[in-house]
């Protein structure tokens, strides 16, 4: 399904997954699939990857590196659950601040709690903020995370430069998202599996399968990694680069501000 993807930003703010709206009625409709899928939302993951989430999300701190020996001003967006965070903060051996940001209150929520459980909340700050306007000022953070969040943001150009903006000179901006898979016979077992398993999963765990067509149509949508990469390049940032996971199932990119 690579004929349905975007070839650049500005065609994400007007599609719903396969569905074309207009401009300005993404954000809502995604926030209202967030609000239903909050409760269940890391336990669907492990069920849509089949654990290996985890995996990417682990790949992703351990290549933010944060210090162990000075403070790290940290920004997750679309990090409503904490999952970075605590991934962060745990890898600075608590060194790190984390600020997670997420338009969806449900998903703060969620991830309050979370952070409550483990002791984490002076580490954590939550904040209900749209990545296309971040109320941060200039050159604040040290590292900008974003995983498997910047397709439901209707303007990718947007929420980029928004990030070059708040990071501050040698802050890097890592971005893990679904992407385009390399693999022909992988390919025709995820397009399976995507399509006829996971809205019927998603419908029996959550009592809801809409949000999941959506989620997966939403994936194929998404700028393959070459495309993404020259959006990243025209926001800013230098020494842009990606490295496939599970045979481009997922994709972590990386830029610099320098």
């Amino acid at each position: 399904m690579s004929d349905q993807r975007a070839t650049a930003a500005g065609e994400m703010n007007q599609s719903y997954g396969f569905q074309p709206v207009g401009d300005g009625e993404k954000q809502g409709r995604v926030n209202e699939v967030f609000h239903k899928v909050a409760q269940r939302y890391d336990v669907m993951n492990d069920l849509m990857s089949a654990g290996l989430h985890r995996v990417w999300k682990n790949a992703m701190v351990a290549a933010l590196n944060p210090p162990r020996s000075r403070a790290f001003a940290h920004l997750d967006v679309a990090g409503g659950t904490g999952d970075i965070a605590f991934r962060v903060i745990e890898a600075s051996d608590g060194l790190a601040q984390s600020t997670v940001l997420d338009i969806n209150g449900s998903m703060l929520e969620v991830g309050r709690d979370r952070a409550a459980k483990r002791n984490l909340l002076n580490n954590c700050t939550f904040v209900e903020a749209n990545a296309e306007s971040l109320p941060f000022s200039d050159r604040t953070f040290d590292g900008y995370t974003v995983a498997f969040g910047i397709r439901n943001v209707p303007h990718i150009d947007v929420a980029l430069k928004e990030a070059f903006r708040v990071l501050k000179p040698g802050g890097r901006f890592l971005c893990l998202e679904f992407s385009e898979v390399d693999l022909p016979f992988l390919e025709q077992a995820y397009e399976a599996w995507s399509f006829k398993a996971i809205p019927p999963i998603g419908k029996l765990v959550t009592g809801d399968g809409e949000p999941y067509q959506y989620l997966v149509e939403s994936i194929r949508k998404f700028p393959n990694q070459e495309n993404f990469a020259t959006m990243i390049r025209a926001a800013g940032f230098e020494r842009v680069s990606y490295r496939n996971y599970s045979g481009g199932i997922a994709a972590l990119h990386s830029g610099w501000k320098l």
